[in-house]
């Protein structure tokens, strides 16, 4: 039987990203990638992202998160989840540890996030200060000037998306820049044609954007690894990045998908805050025959 089975979840969303939070502090247990896939295909616990909290590694922090995507791939941050994750440890009644001043500290591969209160449903994530080198982000050839990029999909005279801004905001992302609705492109087909591009050896993001105003963008999302989404933080804050290079925008923009809407701020010292809301949806418990495709 899987060291999961039973093993008590919170079902919650931010700004429409399905959020799964796994407590598995206490305990050497860890989750395999066939794992992660099975909790996402049961509609009880399908995510986008499931958020798994483990003790602390380094001095100082809260708990360590590995994060997963559907496909049981491994992302290094998620803005959203790591929302859900901060009420989870505040507020839950199970998950719930003290905590100075509704503020917490969290590591991910990517990095440590800082995460504090800002309303009962809202926080403030730290995310980082974002990556911009080609080999940072990483591209597979050299880009000097990644503001924009050599990469288009369609005719060669005529293309449907071009010249994308690449970003690594703990995962790497490509944001295409649009004057139209980006609710009138076929992300579905070609989000996962950029995803698996050659250009991204890790694989990326890939968000269309439009700006509306001088603080305002309307943004989708192909995620990689979870595909379509109604909510991608670090995209949110790969784009704000993005648009901000290219003037287009100051350093902070409301950003609104199909889930709901962020605030971005990229700050005078380079770190990124996000600020957004949680939805906690429900509460279950893993069931044992979930894994039995996973043994």
């Amino acid at each position: 039987m899987s060291a999961l089975a039973h093993r008590r979840f919170l079902k919650m969303h931010g700004a429409g990203n399905a959020i799964v939070v796994l407590d598995l502090r206490g305990s050497t247990v860890t989750v395999r990638p066939e794992e992660a896939r099975a909790i996402a295909q049961d509609p009880g616990s399908a995510f986008d992202q499931l958020m798994v909290l483990h003790d602390p590694v380094s001095p100082g922090t809260d708990a360590f998160l590995r994060i997963y995507n559907t496909d049981g791939s491994e992302s290094g941050a998620c803005g959203n989840g790591t929302r859900c994750v901060a009420y989870a440890m505040l507020d839950d009644p199970a998950m719930a540890r003290p905590a100075e001043g509704g503020r917490l500290t969290l590591e991910t591969e990517a990095g440590v996030l800082g995460v504090r209160r800002v309303s009962e449903r809202a926080f403030t994530v730290d995310m980082g200060r974002p990556r911009l080198a080609w080999d940072e982000i990483p591209l597979s050839e050299p880009f000097p000037d990644t503001r924009r990029i050599e990469l288009q999909i369609g005719p060669i005279d005529d293309p449907i998306l071009h010249s994308p801004g690449a970003v690594n905001m703990g995962n790497p992302h490509a944001v295409f820049f649009v004057e139209q609705d980006p609710d009138s492109f076929d992300l579905a087909r070609i989000g996962p044609m950029l995803e698996n591009h050659p250009l991204f050896p890790e694989r990326a993001n890939i968000s269309v954007a439009q700006v509306t105003g001088r603080e305002t963008i309307k943004l989708r999302v192909w995620e990689r690894g979870a595909g379509l989404t109604l909510a991608c933080g670090t995209a949110a804050c790969a784009t704000v990045v993005a648009a901000s290079r290219l003037k287009m925008i100051g350093r902070q923009a409301q950003v609104a998908l199909p889930g709901g809407e962020l605030f971005i701020e990229w700050r005078a010292d380079d770190h990124v805050l996000m600020t957004g809301p949680v939805a906690l949806v429900a509460e279950g418990t893993l069931a044992p025959e979930l894994f039995d495709s996973a043994a």
